[in-house]
């Protein structure tokens, strides 16, 4: 089997890296990983069990020292986590799992679970030892050497005597390390098929999980690397799998051909502009429908052609994913190969305003052997595998042109619990929400502001209200909204917040002029409307030395002060607070404890307390990790070693929410991991890595170097993070919450494979 001699170059280079940083464990230490689980799980092993013996061994997640515990979550001296992932998602990938909540075995599938009785689980988990002991024999007659067809002929008796087992990654990770020499790492097919083409290797034909297995013993007997290592290899090399998508450059006239446009910009765009903005249509089946309705009316034709250009508009607004290939392709000619690099926008002024944005990655003009989706706009390459091996041939080297990255479009989603915030305000005139950071106490402050703002003052909510009401509420420039906001810090001041004199040039010379603050302003604007409702929204109130800045207003911000008139000391000019100001407050509680407040303060404020809700995460799977069960079970050790004051120091929902939804997708959820959420505990446990690898797992911390594992993050090592992230925590792939999120996750699948070849734009 020949390799692509530059393909061969990147393998040695690869390797020798990883050599030079210790990332290969030596021949020696492999045999002594698969000697010891091979003493504890060989299929001659698992005979010699049965009964409860038997279904623990294989299935008790929390017993550490099972199959399942081992090929999900086992890292450390013993046996570390080198020999390919299987983590993430619930336990109902085993097929039987002991639940966490009530101690009984449960089956099923992702559309629905059930208990069943001890028995019927001791009788599954005979099933799967025969099926292992089946499968082993097989595998035991394999003779590598013969090469597709051995391997094609070794599937099918694995379908037939060991079919539950061997269709799985838990199954198939067995069988590897059980057979070391002759089955790879790869435990999905998806990673097997994209490897083989990233190596520029057409796949075998046949489906299944070892079609392809040859193909990686042959490579790693080409350069005498261990086969585990050649899985190192491509990990490090190859990276997460991706898909590629043909991006028409043009409606079919010549007249509308924006290639340059699409180079220049570093970005692939589609027409169809009448459709205007669609940022609000999701990744689901009602958001298709929606976009149905709009295209069948601004592009009226035989309802087909409206079902396959609808199907294509929306696989480009939500099916590509960053990080996939853009082929930008006009007619049968690549043009350019780029990786996506952010989420869609869209660009009013132009007539393919419909854009993703690009880092160009190969300019080359070629045209492919046998072209898919000649005249569609945009089409998933899937189907001919020779495409996708010409496609990764023309990124090597791979040139990386300059770029201007687009900035992400800003947008605001305006939910919450507005009426919470309006009966303190009702009772107090002012309120503080406080609370761990990441708990949404901004988003609610704003979003309740405007809404009462709007309700109260044009009796419709926010969104509802016509453009220029929009600004009376939210200001514009030069014009003051109802909805006014500051934020406090050690040195702002009362000058700032009521009045004081500023420096100011008058005729090229410093003076010092009178100027009001933002709560006197808003305090006067309340004056002179008293049938309107004025609201300050105060971030971050803690920050401030709220003794100085509040000064004598403290005295009569109390509801039933309002309207009592206090003599300012710097103007000497009587002043007093309306009853139609309200004033929200934000306070971050890993700074500073509510309980340090001004007691003055205190006394005036009514306080909500806000907590991460992982709730609001409870159908996130970014990875496969059920993201509310695992941000819970996070929280639940930074308090059990954090101290005292461990409750206020959680880690928030809100850092894992986009425009209000949750992130779902693997690579927003490692930047924030890495961004947001790991320099957070940092601070937390002022360096302490000890407390650090109590919070975060040994896997992540390397308490030894007294850092974070950073390698983790490399896109290789995905399944490495994940398995990293969930071995503090393996019970949560067994709570309710977990498998509940599984199965909730699992809908109808997205028909991307009606393209049309007709009337593309």
């Amino acid at each position: 089997m020949a390799l692509d001699q530059r393909v061969k170059e990147e393998l040695v280079q690869v390797h020798e890296k990883l050599k030079e940083e210790g990332k290969l464990p030596s021949q020696e230490r492999l045999t002594e990983y698969y000697t010891r689980f091979r003493s504890k799980f060989s299929p001659e092993r698992l005979q010699d069990l049965d009964g409860e013996a038997l279904l623990n061994t294989m299935h008790a997640h929390g017993n550490t020292d099972s199959l399942v515990y081992w090929l999900e979550f086992k890292d450390d001296e013993e046996f570390p986590f080198i020999f390919g992932s299987i983590a993430g998602g619930s336990a109902l990938k085993f097929g039987i799992y002991r639940s966490k909540d009530t101690g009984a075995w449960m089956a099923g599938s992702p559309k629905g679970t059930n208990e069943i009785s001890l028995e019927e689980a001791i009788a599954t988990a005979r099933k799967h030892r025969d099926q292992f002991i089946k499968g082993a024999e097989a595998i035991d007659r394999l003779k590598p050497e013969g090469g597709d067809e051995a391997y094609r002929v070794l599937q099918k008796e694995l379908d037939s005597v060991a079919p539950d087992v061997s269709d799985s990654a838990w199954g198939h990770k067995y069988f590897s390390l059980i057979f070391p020499d002759k089955i790879e790492c790869f435990h999905v097919p998806e990673f097997q098929r994209f490897n083989l083409i990233r190596l520029l290797q057409l796949p075998p034909e046949g489906l299944g999980r070892y079609v392809v297995a040859g193909r990686f013993v042959r490579i790693a007997q080409e350069f005498n690397f261990h086969l585990l290592h050649m899985y190192s290899i491509l990990l490090k090399r190859n990276g997460r799998p991706y898909k590629y998508y043909r991006i028409g450059t043009s409606d079919g006239t010549t007249s509308r051909n924006r290639w340059e446009l699409m180079r220049n910009g570093n970005c692939v765009a589609i027409g169809w502009d009448k459709l205007g903005d669609i940022s609000g249509f999701e990744y689901n089946r009602e958001a298709r429908e929606k976009l149905y309705a709009l295209m069948e009316k601004t592009y009226p034709k035989d309802p087909r052609a409206i079902g396959r250009e609808t199907q294509e508009v929306f696989n480009f607004k939500n099916a590509i994913s960053e990080g996939d290939l853009a082929v930008a392709m006009d007619g049968a000619t690549v043009l350019g190969i780029g990786r996506v690099q952010g989420p869609y926008m869209f660009v009013s002024s132009s007539d393919f305003p419909h854009r993703r944005p690009v880092e160009w990655l190969s300019l080359d003009e070629w045209k492919p052997r046998d072209p898919e989706g000649l005249r569609t706009s945009v089409f998933q390459l899937r189907k001919n595998p020779g495409n996708l091996v010409e496609i990764e041939s023309h990124l090597i080297p791979r040139p990386r042109p300059d770029r201007h990255q687009p900035e992400p479009l800003p947008s605001v989603t305006l939910e919450g619990i507005p009426g919470r915030i309006q009966a303190i305000l009702e009772r107090k005139a002012q309120v503080i929400l406080f609370g761990p950071p990441g708990t949404g106490k901004t988003y609610w402050a704003t979003a309740a502001a405007r809404e009462l703002a709007s309700r109260q003052n044009f009796g419709k909510g926010f969104e509802s209200l016509k453009p220029e009401e929009k600004k009376q509420v939210v200001g514009d420039l030069g014009q003051q909204g109802f909805v006014r906001m500051c934020c406090f810090h050690p040195s702002y001041g009362y000058e700032d917040f009521l009045e004081g004199y500023r420096p100011a040039n008058a005729g090229g010379k410093m003076t010092f002029e009178l100027r009001n603050g933002i709560f006197k302003n808003l305090c006067r604007d309340g004056l002179e409307n008293p049938g309107s409702r004025y609201y300050l929204i105060v971030d971050e109130i803690n920050r401030g030395d709220i003794p100085r800045i509040f000064g004598e207003l403290l005295s009569v911000i109390e509801k039933d002060k309002r309207g009592t008139p206090i003599l300012l000391p710097v103007t000497g000019t009587s002043f007093h607070v309306p009853p139609n100001v309200f004033i929200i407050g934000t306070m971050n509680t890993a700074d500073r404890s509510i309980a340090l407040l001004d007691t003055a303060l205190r006394r005036r404020f009514g306080f909500i307390e806000l907590v991460p809700d992982t709730s609001l995460l409870r159908d996130a799977r970014p990875g496969g990790i059920p993201l509310g069960p695992w941000l819970a079970a996070l929280n639940g050790r930074i308090c059990q070693h954090l101290g005292r004051d461990a409750r206020n120091l959680q880690v928030g929902h809100a850092f894992f929410m986009d425009k209000g939804k949750p992130v779902e997708a693997f690579h927003p959820f490692i930047r924030i991991l890495r961004e947001d959420i790991l320099p957070l505990l940092q601070e937390y446990c002022y360096e302490d890595y000890a407390s650090m690898e109590k919070i975060l797992g040994k896997s992540l911390i390397d308490i030894n170097g007294q850092r974070i594992r950073e390698e983790l993050f490399e896109p290789s090592q995905e399944g490495e993070l994940v398995q990293a992230l969930m071995a503090p925590c393996p019970e949560i792939s067994t709570s309710s919450a977990a498998v509940t999120s599984h199965s909730e996750s699992v809908e109808e699948d997205m028909d991307e494979d009606d393209h049309s070849e007709e009337n593309p734009r």
